[in-house]
């Protein structure tokens, strides 16, 4: 792997909302590390104590179990913070589809709510909205400028339509109000801190690898996926954060390829004897995916750097060493 690039931190105290969850407790342990003071808010709905149990006790830091969806944990977020990081939402396809109208509400009210805060404290906020907003793209790879094709009333619609709905709120606070907002579009993060039941490839098939049962591909593995190690997404992300930019900028990984690959990858890392089972594939499921990173490489220098081995190799790691992930398999994949 390259060696690291050093990314700015120039804050004092931020807010990750969804901070317990995978992407925002890798996003709370960074910002500490740097030596920005966390409030970290979350109602487990879908993110887990277990991930951010051993920031406990470091300065600087503190679990808020709330809902930002609710006003009252807008009271309860007193800051006053100069970053504010929205990443609270359902974002598997297990949990969007358990929730729907929870799902609905964060990428409406919460938004609202943690726009607000931002506001009140003169705050950078960052919006964490996903490659979903495309749909089942027609325009490949997918651009910041491409409106997308997208189901309004499909079983996803919840999550691609709460995240729409999001961007257009970001969009007009910053606008009306002059509000410091920007987005980022992420695309297929992997990485230690995903749930083995969360129905995403790549955790699915580690699991399934693992306890030695059948990969189970969705329809005939030829849709497409572009992976991204945690460890490089966050730093797209905080080289977003560090900007004024308001536009929404693609952050995700230029390794595009079949799921059927990814299963094939992972069987051979983990010298897994399992064999291939397809399953029927989810309506609207994307046919291709892969972002057009241009912008995020000419204005933030930023790149993936993390080879789909290393990254991979780390993940089986990590599920290897969580207690019965080698007695237990899940199924479904996205």
């Amino acid at each position: 792997m390259a060696p690291s690039v050093a990314v700015p931190m120039p804050w004092r105290r931020a807010v990750v909302t969804g901070g317990a969850g995978f992407l925002g407790s890798h996003l709370c342990e960074r910002l500490l590390d740097g030596g920005v003071e966390v409030d970290c808010a979350d109602n487990l709905s879908s993110g887990s104590a277990e991930n951010v149990a051993h920031l406990a006790g470091r300065p600087g830091f503190r679990f808020l179990r709330c809902d930002v969806s609710d006003a009252s944990c807008a009271h309860e977020l007193t800051g006053p913070y100069d970053l504010v990081l929205h990443f609270a939402c359902p974002a598997s396809p297990a949990d969007y589809l358990r929730l729907p109208l929870e799902t609905l509400d964060v990428g409406s009210l919460g938004t609202r709510n943690v726009l607000g805060i931002a506001a009140r404290d003169g705050a950078r906020l960052l919006l964490a909205s996903t490659s979903e907003v495309y749909g089942d793209p027609l325009v490949h790879p997918q651009r910041e400028d491409y409106w997308g094709n997208v189901n309004p009333v499909g079983p996803r619609s919840v999550y691609d339509e709460s995240k729409r709905f999001s961007e257009a709120l970001v969009t007009a606070h910053a606008g009306t109000l002059g509000t410091n907002a920007g987005i980022v579009r992420l695309f297929n993060t992997y990485g230690p801190r995903m749930r083995a039941h969360d129905g995403r490839a790549v955790p699915t098939f580690i699991c399934q690898a693992l306890a030695g049962e059948p990969l189970t591909i969705a329809g005939d593995g030829s849709q497409t996926r572009s992976l991204c190690y945690v460890d490089d997404t966050l730093d797209g992300v905080l080289r977003v954060a560090a900007s004024r930019s308001v536009r929404p900028v693609n952050v995700g990984g230029s390794d595009e390829t079949t799921v059927r690959e990814i299963a094939r990858r992972i069987v051979k890392l983990t010298s897994s004897a399992s064999r291939i089972d397809h399953i029927d594939r989810p309506v609207d499921d994307p046919e291709r995916r892969r972002p057009d990173t241009t912008l995020v490489r000419e204005m933030f220098g930023w790149e993936p750097r993390v080879s789909w081995e290393e990254g991979l190799e780390r993940t089986i790691a990590y599920f290897s060493a969580l207690p019965g992930v080698r007695d237990e398999s899940p199924a479904g994949n996205l």
